[in-house]
């Protein structure tokens, strides 16, 4: 039941994008498609999941013993930026056409703050390895969640007669805040 619990409130409750407004960037970016949305958070789910997952295995077995928890940030980031080139050397050779697709938002995934703040997240909530890696997973697919429907919503948008003023960025901040109030409704669930 905890893991249940744990996967409801990372995906609904405290969704990575829409409650702790990590990883905006990609959000707003590749969301114009929905097809290219779809490759962007499976490739999320992936790095997220598994970079966490190394990340936590390299804190507690590596920083910690040795007392270098200082250097935890920097670790993170070396992880998550080779994992990135891993996914994006695999694309290019799986599936060119998303490879091409996802254009420059596949190298930013190294900076997208989502990947960095769930594996620093894990750490402050002290969750175990299997914790971690149930945390990360349904972090992750809580930001593909958000990711869809908002890529879903802004295809809608495109059909739709916008005040020339609104369209673009103004009309896709308010869609998001939106969706973000959709999402609070979620809150006291968990």
């Amino acid at each position: 039941m905890e893991y249940i619990l744990l996967i409801v409130g990372a995906v609904f409750v405290n969704n990575i994008v829409l409650s702790q407004t990590l990883g905006i960037c990609p959000f707003l970016g590749v969301s114009n498609k929905l097809s290219s949305s779809v490759g962007m958070g499976a490739a999320v789910v992936f790095v997220i999941t598994l970079a966490t997952v190394v990340t936590y295995l390299i804190n507690h077995y590596l920083l910690e013993p040795l007392e270098l928890g200082f250097l935890q940030t920097i670790a993170y980031i070396l992880v998550i930026a080779a994992l990135v080139q891993m996914v994006e050397i695999v694309l290019k050779k799986v599936s060119p056409a998303l490879y091409q697709a996802l254009g420059i938002f596949l190298p930013l995934i190294t900076t997208n703050c989502a990947v960095l703040g769930v594996a620093i997240l894990v750490v402050q909530k002290e969750f175990n390895l299997l914790e971690s890696t149930v945390f990360a997973f349904a972090s992750a697919l809580g930001f593909m969640l958000a990711l869809l429907i908002f890529a879903g919503i802004r295809e809608d948008l495109e059909l739709v007669d916008v005040p020339q003023t609104m369209k673009g960025a103004p009309i896709a901040m308010i869609t998001a805040g939106i969706l973000a109030i959709a999402f609070m409704g979620f809150a006291g669930l968990v």
